[in-house]
């Protein structure tokens, strides 16, 4: 295990690297015109703006921000938070994809270096009782990211889905909220554990939102289990309504270990969608980004 392993600092990620949901929030089809692609990175561009207004405003201290974009839309926003000393955070993975895959294929550690990041990020859809030879081929591409960010001085993010399983939806007689609250954190801790046993350590977990503080901490036990005392989780929003993603902050913040959020759509989708009707312009936009921004994060210091 890396010496080094886990995270010091608190930390409050605003991503934003999000792509087929990205296009279809803005109104674009899956092949982007040349026009359509301008627009996706001006937009990913004033979440940016928001973020780096937030930091104006006094709150939160800069290097705790986290700036979460894919190298696609987001190069210059990757080189300018680089410069401006933000948390730097790149995505690796295919998106949309049921299985993680990397973007650039072998080549990703040459995408990795070309930015250099604090970390880089892998989203995963991973069910502990699904399918094995899907979670073995997962585990083993996460365990080559893994080895290649410690051994290159990068932190290692994962977000870790847990899509329930057909029989998992039965057991609660299709009732997905029922999954979320009383199953989803049982299979989190045996995915935590199949992933650290193939030699999968993530410095950072970015962990779907919990109902109760009980649950978090059960997470976490084992996400710091033999020597991991240092590994961290981060709350992720999902695209909840604020009220639910309110819930579940509160509901970690408290908790050792749990250390901030990855908040994206919560945040921005009301004030790109309002630009892109035209009701306001991209300092407007960007200036609700930053209080929505701002607003979570005093949930969860409070």
């Amino acid at each position: 295990m890396n010496d080094n392993l886990g995270y010091e600092k608190p930390l409050f990620i605003l991503p934003f690297d999000h792509r087929a949901s990205f296009f279809k929030m803005l109104g674009f089809g899956e092949l982007l015109t040349s026009g359509e692609q301008k627009q996706a990175a001006e937009a990913k561009w004033v979440i940016y703006q928001g973020l780096k207004k937030a930091v104006a405003d006094g709150e939160p201290p800069k290097d705790q921000v986290g700036v979460l974009v894919e190298e696609q839309f987001g190069d210059a926003v990757l080189r300018d938070a680089a410069a401006e000393g933000f948390v730097t955070i790149l995505t690796v993975e295919k998106s949309g994809r049921d299985e993680f895959d990397f973007e650039y294929g072998e080549k990703f550690g040459e995408h990795i270096e070309k930015y250099r990041p604090t970390f880089a990020k892998a989203l995963i859809r991973y069910n502990p009782e699904g399918e094995e030879e899907l979670n073995k081929r997962q585990r083993n591409r996460l365990k080559i990211l893994s080895d290649y960010c410690h051994q290159r001085g990068h932190k290692f993010l994962i977000e870790p889905l847990i899509p329930a399983t057909e029989s998992q939806l039965e057991s609660v007689h299709g009732d997905r909220d029922k999954y979320d609250k009383e199953i989803r954190y049982k299979l989190m801790i045996k995915m935590v554990k199949e992933l650290q046993d193939d030699g999968v350590e993530p410095d950072v977990w970015k962990i779907e939102g919990l109902e109760k503080a009980e649950q978090y901490e059960a997470v976490m036990k084992q996400a710091r289990s033999g020597g991991r005392d240092s590994v961290k989780a981060i709350v992720l929003g999902r695209g909840a309504e604020w009220e639910q993603v309110e819930k579940w902050l509160r509901a970690g913040a408290g908790v050792d270990g749990v250390i901030g959020f990855a908040i994206g759509r919560t945040i921005f989708r009301g004030p790109l969608e309002g630009m892109k009707n035209g009701e306001i312009d991209k300092e407007q936009a960007a200036g609700q980004i930053a209080k929505n921004y701002q607003h979570f994060y005093e949930v969860f210091k409070g």
